[in-house]
């Protein structure tokens, strides 16, 4: 065997295993910034699924389709070419070329994007580009959202479900948000997770494999260390 076959064996006996890790959870869980952390510190991609969603909100919203009709919305799915970039420290996201990683995230889209998402066709279409997204991952991927344990990647390495008290969750919203009400975050976070657990297709839940990770008394280093162990372990195990 030369040298070079043999540095090559090597590595890839050393080199960790791809894994793909779910993590889903409700808003305010600490869910992106878990997810980015944990991506960058072991060379995974990343993709944030909740931003599709609200990217194809967006497109809805500004062509003129009326998003609280679902047979308008279900005709409009597949008009929007949706690109996301995977990169944990930079991630992008573009609709029809369209850099739409800031108006994505108005009150206007976070507002709406409950509706869409229950759409059982534009899940259907946003499930499929993020099941190829993830194929696609050599090194392996972190993907969040809401139904990724149970819906999207029911075979994936290792599944995490955040949780947190709506409490702590209004306060972290809160202050990503400047000028915002606490009581009112509080309430729109506790409606949200009604819409999302609720809705017919591809609801909010935990995967009966996940392991639960309640963060409101962690703070977010003590989050990301611990996911970071467990999906070590997964693939030291691999």
């Amino acid at each position: 065997m030369s040298t070079t076959v043999e540095t090559a064996t090597a590595a890839a006996r050393t080199a960790p295993a791809a894994v793909i890790v779910a993590i889903d959870g409700p808003s305010g869980t600490g869910k992106s910034s878990t997810s980015k952390a944990v991506a960058a510190q072991l060379g995974l991609s990343y993709l944030d699924t909740g931003a599709q969603y609200r990217a194809i909100t967006w497109w809805m919203l500004n062509n003129g389709i009326d998003v609280s009709d679902a047979a308008e919305v279900a005709t409009a799915a597949a008009k929007p070419v949706i690109v996301s970039g995977t990169d944990p420290s930079a991630p992008t996201i573009t609709v029809d070329g369209e850099d739409a990683s800031g108006p994505i995230r108005t009150q206007e889209v976070t507002s709406r994007v409950s509706a869409v998402s229950a759409v059982p066709e534009v899940r259907t279409l946003i499930t499929e580009l993020q099941r190829t997204i993830a194929a696609e991952a050599v090194r392996g991927i972190v993907v969040e959202g809401r139904d990724i344990g149970t819906t999207v990647l029911p075979d994936a390495d290792i599944k995490i479900f955040l949780t947190a008290s709506p409490e702590a969750r209004a306060a972290r919203r809160s202050g990503e948000v400047k000028g915002s009400d606490l009581a009112a975050t509080k309430e729109a976070l506790i409606k949200r997770d009604a819409a999302d657990s609720g809705r017919t297709t591809s609801p909010l839940a935990k995967a009966g494999d996940a392991v639960e990770v309640d963060t409101t008394d962690l703070t977010l280093a003590q989050v990301i260390e611990c996911v970071v162990t467990l999906v070590g372990e997964k693939q030291a195990a691999k």
